[in-house]
């Protein structure tokens, strides 16, 4: 695959994968990918665990089903993201940024214009899909056969530093490297992300992994190949949409929006 096909066909799974385990070949070729990004000073401040024990993954699946229940519960999931959900066509295609909520089941469906709103997270609560969404989340990260935990070192990563922002930086162009290669290899990839916004849950996720003083986990990922059929979950969304050339590049200086579609070639 060449890399601009890699670049333009780049995805996150949001539904599950083929249960086969990820090949070891694989998993050292997407770390050697990592391992090429680039890092301040050729520093190479991250760290990963390539996390397969099935009782393992069971338990961070348990965490991260949980802490989906708790975020959706509390309203705090919607009341922190709810600038980036988007409940019509029309308006995905105005912004092109954000995700699509396009997948809901039918008794939600009448309620999806309060999602976001208090009366809407009281509805969700009555019907239980805190618990539904908790329960899905568990099983699609238990169920996945690779996830992998991201860390950096505390001599780089040293918040209020620019050594900090660097590092973070490096971590991120090392993780476009593996997201990159996922879609070459065939496989998903997808951002575990509510048990790291609870300081409690993301304590204990850093002791089952046996995380030592002198890293920080950052973040955690789930990969595995992709299923022919890609079945979606119950309550999904799309994020395929890219905001325009004018809405977000500019020509020389910041007063000059970039036209969407180049002016006719006058050169000779």
């Amino acid at each position: 695959m060449e890399l601009s096909e890699a670049i333009l066909r780049r995805r996150t799974a949001n539904g599950p994968f083929l249960p086969d385990p990820v090949s070891i070949e694989h998993q050292h070729r997407l770390m050697q990918a990592a391992a090429r990004a680039p890092s301040h000073f050729n520093s190479q401040p991250w760290r990963f665990a390539l996390v397969t024990d099935p009782s393992l993954r069971a338990r961070i699946g348990a965490i991260a089903g949980e802490t989906m229940a708790q975020l959706i519960a509390e309203g705090t999931f919607f009341r922190r993201y709810r600038k980036y959900f988007r409940f019509s066509r029309g308006e995905m295609d105005e912004r092109r940024d954000g995700v699509f909520v396009d997948k809901l089941p039918a008794a939600l469906r009448p309620f999806a214009g309060y999602a976001l709103s208090p009366f809407g997270v009281q509805i969700m609560r009555r019907l239980g899909v805190p618990r539904i969404l908790g329960r899905d989340n568990e099983k699609l990260v238990a169920s996945s056969p690779l996830l992998l935990a991201a860390c950096l070192t505390r001599e780089e990563y040293r918040p209020g530093e620019l050594a900090a922002f660097y590092s973070v930086f490096g971590l991120a162009a090392a993780m476009q490297n593996v997201w990159l290669l996922v879609t070459e290899l065939g496989m998903g990839i997808q951002f575990v992300s509510t048990p790291l916004e609870i300081p409690r849950a993301r304590a204990r996720l850093e002791a089952l992994l046996e995380v030592p003083d002198d890293l920080v986990l950052m973040a955690i990922f789930r990969l595995g190949y992709l299923p022919p059929d890609r079945p979606r979950p119950r309550i999904d969304w799309s994020s395929r949409h890219r905001k325009r050339l004018s809405q977000f590049v500019y020509r020389n200086t910041f007063r000059t929006p970039e036209p969407d579609r180049p002016a006719k070639d006058t050169a000779p």
